[in-house]
């Protein structure tokens, strides 16, 4: 099983070490204030007050958790701060963490040249693991000389000053927009078709098998295409078309998406259902050309109702969590993972081209739709 590229705390985390921490909070504002309205940036701190900080609310009195619902907010108050795991729970939707480096650490580090905090540095060197941007604070001259030993790479680094706000910003913005994951397209054809009777992805609408035309399809679209099937229909796929076979079995298009993810974690997943017979390229298209990463999917809205459609979606990696979640709970609907998290929905273009068959009765109506296509023009 492949981990995701998760640190400390998410994916993209940086922590901000050198200077005092007005400086630190200060600059981590002005980034989250930029860059929140694209993505989800998260903080973290750690309280370094010197009196004694009591436990709030219901803690104090044995309490493990706390919630409130606040008017603007949601507050969550724990009393086990030692769980790495669960932090990494918590932090798992964020697109940018940014951390306190003067007291956490993360896989990524934005070292600020503050003379007074030169022997405070000093003595953090072995956390500076990936120095990945140096800023010059106003009482700075040039990088400390035992950075400049400790990274031998420091030229390289980008070098601002600390008060070149939008130099600063452009920086994350650049470094997240290279971080977003790539599109494999997952066709998903391991269902048992019972109320068609027969395998719903052998169907031959254009000249092939449905999987394959599908698999056809989405090829512009994506790094790698799979077909998913289950273990014992491995043997019938053609030579050509590379298969991910179901890992979490019984469980449907649930176990089927979440075996791409457990083959490959940091990757979006374009996941397709084999019984859209009308799906079209300008429909494939528009999802990608609309998909926020920043959200835990992008999906088209259901012509029929306001749900959305969990078989025609982006699935990004940051929702591998939150189905194996739903699962743990006893849920293994991929839809109602979607109606109870933040997605972005879209109305299709040509809604017809959502059209999925399940029965020969469908298969008959579609048919007939496709003859009088054919004839109109």
């Amino acid at each position: 099983m492949k981990r995701p590229a998760i640190g400390n705390y998410g994916r993209n985390e940086w922590a901000i070490v050198g200077a005092p921490c007005v400086y630190i909070k200060g600059l981590a504002d002005k980034l989250i204030n930029a860059l929140s309205p694209t993505y989800k940036c998260a903080y973290a701190d750690t309280s370094h007050q010197d009196e004694l900080i009591q436990a709030p609310g219901r803690l104090a009195s044995g309490a493990y958790l706390e919630y409130t619902d606040q008017i603007n907010y949601h507050q969550f108050n724990i009393n086990d701060i030692s769980q790495q795991f669960g932090l990494r729970q918590r932090f798992a939707e964020a697109d940018l963490v940014l951390v306190n480096g003067n007291h956490q650490q993360a896989k990524s580090q934005v070292v600020i040249i503050y003379e007074n905090k030169r022997a405070s540095l000093k003595k953090r060197l072995d956390q500076l693991t990936n120095v990945e941007l140096i800023l010059l604070a106003e009482n700075a001259d040039g990088v400390f000389d035992f950075i400049q030993e400790a990274i031998p790479y420091w030229q390289d680094i980008p070098l601002y000053k600390l008060d070149d706000t939008d130099q600063i910003i452009s920086f994350f913005r650049n470094k997240l927009e290279a971080a977003k994951p790539v599109i494999n397209s997952l066709v998903l054809a391991g269902g048992k078709s019972e109320r068609m009777g027969f395998d719903k992805g052998t169907v031959n609408w254009f000249g092939k098998e449905q999987r394959y035309f599908l698999a056809d399809l989405l090829q512009p679209l994506s790094t790698e295409v799979f077909i998913s099937c289950r273990e014992d229909q491995r043997a019938n796929i053609t030579n050509g078309y590379p298969v991910l076979t179901d890992t979490f079995t019984n469980l449907g298009p649930y176990g089927a998406i979440l075996s791409a993810f457990r083959e490959q974690p940091d990757s979006a997943w374009l996941v397709i259902a084999c019984d859209l017979p009308l799906l079209d390229s300008e429909t494939l298209e528009y999802l990608v050309a609309n998909r926020d990463p920043s959200k835990l999917a992008t999906a088209y809205q259901s012509p029929d109702n306001e749900f959305p459609e969990p078989l025609i979606a982006i699935w990004e990696p940051k929702s591998y969590h939150q189905l194996l979640s739903f699962l743990s709970l006893g849920y293994s609907c991929p839809r109602k993972v979607l109606i109870n998290s933040d997605v972005k929905l879209l109305q299709a273009q040509n809604p017809e081209s959502l059209t999925n068959v399940n029965t020969p009765e469908d298969l008959e109506k579609v048919k007939r739709m496709l003859h009088q296509k054919i004839a109109g023009s």
